[in-house]
C-alpha cells in the first residue's frame, strides 16, 4: 500500500492518495500571513484509517515551513489542533 501526500497549490489543496487513488483532500484559502484550512474530506469507504489526520499533519508541517499561521475553519482541523497542543503556536484563529 503506497501513500502519497502532495500539495497542489494551483488547486488550493493538499491531497492523500493511496495506491494512486485519491482518498483525502484538505482545501485551503491563502490569506497572505495566514492560511485558512476550510474543508477536509475523506472518501466514505476509506474513513476510519487515519488518512485525514495524516493529511492535516502534512499540510500543517508545510505551512509551518513557510512561516505562516493556520486558521482552522474546518471542524476536523480544529479538532486536530486540539489533539496536538505542541502545534498551538501555528493556530491563528
Amino acid at each position: 500500500m503506497a501513500i502519497e501526500l502532495a500539495h497542489e497549490p494551483d488547486a488550493h489543496r493538499y491531497t492523500l492518495r493511496r495506491d494512486g487513488s485519491l482518498v483525502s483532500v484538505l482545501e485551503y484559502r491563502d490569506q497572505g500571513a495566514s492560511v485558512v484550512f476550510h474543508h477536509t474530506v475523506t472518501v466514505p469507504n476509506q474513513r476510519g484509517h487515519g488518512y485525514a489526520g495524516q493529511l492535516v499533519g502534512f499540510a500543517v508541517a508545510d505551512v509551518e515551513r513557510s512561516g505562516r499561521t493556520i486558521i482552522p475553519s474546518c471542524w476536523y482541523v480544529a479538532e486536530w489542533f486540539d489533539a496536538h497542543p505542541e502545534k498551538a503556536a501555528l493556530r491563528a484563529g
